[in-house]
């Protein structure tokens, strides 16, 4: 292979101007960057690149490995791999691996630092510069300022149109993005659910100080069940009291009281019993038979429990184990969002059944999340919305 190979001061200028103004990302950086610097010393060229070493960006994100190795760390990882020990297929598992690692650094660490080093972002940023630069792709976006730091994240299902809806908007926190970016940078998701959680997660983690909204619950409303002297579960629409054990949960009360009218009709329930009609005699869709009177205790509390029931368990991923599987960033990747035993878990990316199939495969690819009542929420909702999405129970 390497009889025909061009020797290395053929390629130098070509490898000085590929990597420049770039970062080296290379398993074991320090070995790769000695040889590069000692064969540019051989030509009189000082070779100065920044290096990330996955090696150790591994050792730090997923901890307690029996081995760091490529071969071994991407085996455990499940990630697909041909031509081992060949520079393009360890090349493109050192890519892979790096993704999964970018994905799991929830606190931005290593993109913060590589902005901080950055000489060119400490001028006077061109904002249609940066707007060229960002893709038209589901994801999460992280806006810099010359600090590296995070002032603002945000999801859209397109970061380009989002980052100019910033860069051109005239309200308060519109201006204050233009006045301090520096740089944006961006994780695609492919999957809208996955951009949410991130997003939430986040910005809960890294606190930017123009994201004052969601630092906050981002719903204000639940449903709660109870049964009466008769015998009936009943539901109740209330605002959120975390004290409280909800059903599911809403972003304002109106969608709350949509939901429960869908509710109604597909698992007839009585419109008394679910606090849409007051009244202490029959409910309306009594009248119009479509109600069989369990608001007048016409129909056995069990029969009518079972459908209330059923709502609940649709509405509710308590106790379950399941992974809901959505887009991924590539056509042939899909996303997982991890759920065991009626907690969230965290989410990750998957090329082959294999990592979805094997629950260890799958627990090491995916990113731990919390299970906060916004995490549930966001999950419950996007379900609620997206009827076609595929769950697999584990």
């Amino acid at each position: 292979m390497l009889r025909n190979a061009p020797k290395f001061y053929e390629v130098a200028k070509r490898i000085v101007e590929i990597t420049e103004n770039s970062i080296l990302v290379a398993h074991n950086a320090k070995f790769d960057y000695r040889i590069l610097r000692t064969e540019f010393n051989r030509l009189g060229f000082d070779y100065d690149r920044e290096t990330l070493c996955t090696v150790e960006l591994s050792k730090g994100l997923i901890p307690d490995l029996p081995s760091y190795s490529l071969g071994k760390l991407v085996r455990s990882l499940g990630i697909p791999v041909t031509d081992r020990h060949r520079a393009s297929g360890d090349a493109l598992a050192t890519v892979k691996l790096f993704k999964l690692l970018l994905a799991k650094d929830v606190e931005k660490n290593i993109i913060q630092q590589s902005i901080r080093k950055d000489p060119k972002l400490q001028l006077e940023p061109k904002l249609v510069d940066i707007i060229a630069n960002t893709p038209s792709v589901t994801g999460v976006y992280y806006i810099h300022d010359t600090e590296g730091k995070i002032i603002y994240i945000g999801k859209s299902k397109n970061i380009k149109k989002r980052i100019n809806q910033h860069f051109t908007g005239t309200n308060s926190k519109s201006k204050k993005i233009q006045s301090r970016v520096a740089a944006v940078t961006y994780e695609a998701t492919g999957s809208e659910l996955v951009a949410l959680l991130k997003e939430s997660e986040e910005i809960k983690r890294n606190r930017p100080p123009l994201n004052r909204a969601l630092r906050r619950r981002i719903f204000t409303h639940a449903l709660y069940s109870f049964i009466d002297d008769e015998g009936y579960v009943n539901l109740k629409i209330d605002k959120a009291d975390g004290r409280k054990k909800a059903i599911t949960t809403f972003s304002n009360r109106q969608s709350a009281k949509s939901f429960l009218l869908k509710a109604v009709d597909e698992f007839q329930l009585c419109q008394k019993l679910v606090g849409l009609y007051k009244t202490k005699t029959n409910c309306f869709k009594y009248d119009i038979k479509e109600c069989e009177g369990a608001c007048i205790q016409l129909e056995e509390p069990k029969s009518y429990n079972a459908r209330v029931q059923g709502l609940i368990a649709k509405n509710s991923y308590e106790n379950q184990n399941m992974v809901i599987v959505d887009r991924g960033r590539e056509v042939d990747e899909r996303s997982a969002i991890l759920i065991e035993n009626g907690v969230f878990k965290g989410l990750g990316f998957y090329n082959l059944n294999y990592q979805i199939n094997n629950l260890e495969v799958l627990e090491s690819i995916i990113t731990p999340m919390e299970n906060n009542r916004d995490n549930q929420h966001i999950i419950q909702s996007y379900l609620r919305r997206n009827k076609r999405l595929k769950i697999m129970k584990i």
